[in-house]
């Protein structure tokens, strides 16, 4: 069930009436049906795997924090082995058995084992780990009913591709609930309107560009095919991700929940580092609490910090997929993070210097997107010689439509990041909000890009 289709908006307006007419009490059972049935829209059986998770880990944090010593860590290790096992299984089993049958007999052909991926696995164990690692470090008392815990895990709207939210964040609202003021209801539909015209209208026409030149490279060889199409797919990433994000927010402060931030412009960003400060901040804010600083953190000396980062970035790009491809793109990151603490420190970088630096940040983000978007580790070797060492032949495959529609979304960018002009829109009086919806509609209805429906890029991790 796409955010982008029918199905999907009917389902929100009668959840939204449901949950409404219904007494408090009621609505928590509401919003657990719905979730699991919005989750068994795509394979039904697989709800059996997310809820044998959810128990495993509602047991445990229940266990852990009633038990002391070697107790409380064997529950904290049954649920991360549950979690990390599953995980592991499904996103990982074809990648495990294919690395190790290169090592060991190389050049022979394994046909792929027959799992399918489930839906938003990679999203919810970290949001169930980070629970049950917070429960065990005593900054989070265990939930004591299943329901409650159930839907903190399932909740419909940041299921499949997050924002990843931390238990505080969610039962602060849960148990806490206040109805969404009327300021609240105009920032919501604000952000899924933008959420909307982000997908249909950006993200989908660039991914028109990116699948073209991905889908074989070598046949659109040359400099300026190569650079064009690695930043429509970075423009693409950007604004599916971030469009997914804003409407998953939106829909969840409907309903009085408060999600997290999850990106800030972060191709206006200055550094690598600034980067992932504002590139989906809620997963760089898991890696950092849950894997940097458990493995030290910055607090052993340099060498050690940058191991740390490095180690760190793996499992980030390791978390986005079962290919080399990722553990690349991870160790890239990990390496540009490093090279930066060791030139700039924790410099900030303001005034002019800005502008070069972020415009270096930008090229060497898509840089590492190649490895990211490429099939197969060889395309993305292709693609990265032909960045820096094509010939200068072929012609650039972003359209004046689309290079305006670039031109246009990095001017909005600039303004909303000095002057936060979209915020102030969605709280102005009712006859500019009105004008600002229906030109809203009026531009997904006649500038989106296909009437094919394109599924959400991070639907697939």
């Amino acid at each position: 069930m796409l955010f982008t289709s029918l199905n999907f908006c009917a389902f929100l307006v009668v959840v939204l009436a449901l949950f409404y007419a219904l007494p408090k009490p009621a609505r928590r059972y509401l919003l657990l049906a719905a979730s699991l049935f919005f989750y068994m829209a795509w394979i039904p059986r697989y709800v059996a795997i997310l809820l044998l998770l959810i128990t495993i880990d509602f047991a445990a944090a229940l266990w852990i924090e009633s038990r002391e010593g070697a107790r409380r860590h064997a529950a904290l290790v049954i649920s991360l082995c549950a979690n990390l096992g599953l995980l592991g299984w499904f996103k990982y089993a074809n990648f495990a058995r294919d690395t190790w049958m290169a090592l060991v007999n190389p050049g022979t052909h394994v046909e792929p084992l027959a799992i399918i991926l489930p839906l938003g696995i990679s999203f919810h164990t970290f949001q169930s780990m980070s629970y049950v690692i917070d429960v065990y470090r005593k900054k989070q008392p265990s939930i004591r009913s299943y329901v409650d815990y159930a839907l903190f895990v399932s909740f419909f709207p940041q299921l499949v591709a997050g924002p990843i939210v931390r238990a505080e964040e969610f039962f602060a609202d849960y148990f806490h609930w206040n109805a969404p003021t009327a300021e609240e209801w105009q920032s919501a539909c604000a952000m899924i309107l933008t959420g909307y015209i982000k997908k249909l209208v950006c993200a989908d026409q660039f991914s028109l560009v990116a699948d073209r030149y991905f889908a074989n490279p070598s046949a659109l060889p040359g400099i300026m095919p190569a650079w064009t199409g690695t930043v429509a797919f970075g423009l693409q990433i950007f604004f599916d991700f971030s469009g997914y994000t804003d409407i998953a927010i939106g829909v969840a402060l409907l309903m009085g929940f408060h999600f997290p931030e999850n990106f800030r412009r972060p191709y206006l960003a200055a550094s690598i580092t600034e980067f992932w400060r504002r590139w989906h901040m809620t997963l760089s804010g898991w890696l950092r609490d849950y894997v940097y600083i458990s493995l030290g953190g910055n607090r052993k000396g340099v060498w050690r910090t940058r191991l740390n980062l490095m180690l760190t970035m793996l499992l980030g790009g390791l978390w986005h997929g079962a290919s080399w491809n990722f553990v690349i793109w991870g160790g890239y990151h990990g390496a540009l993070l490093s090279l930066e603490r060791l030139v700039w420190g924790k410099r900030v970088h303001r005034g002019w210097m800005r502008l070069p630096l972020a415009v270096l940040t930008f090229l060497l983000v898509n840089i590492g997107w190649v490895f990211f978007r490429a099939k197969t580790l060889s395309a993305a070797l292709f693609v990265i010689g032909q960045l820096f060492t094509g010939e200068a032949r072929g012609r650039s495959l972003l359209g004046p439509w689309q290079l305006r529609l670039a031109i246009l979304t990095l001017a909005i960018a600039l303004t909303e990041e000095h002057w936060r002009w979209l915020t102030r829109l969605a709280q102005a009086n009712v006859w500019v909000r009105t004008a600002a919806a229906v030109l809203a509609l009026l531009v997904i209805e006649l500038f989106t890009a296909t009437d094919l429906s394109i599924p959400f890029v991070y639907f697939q991790f």
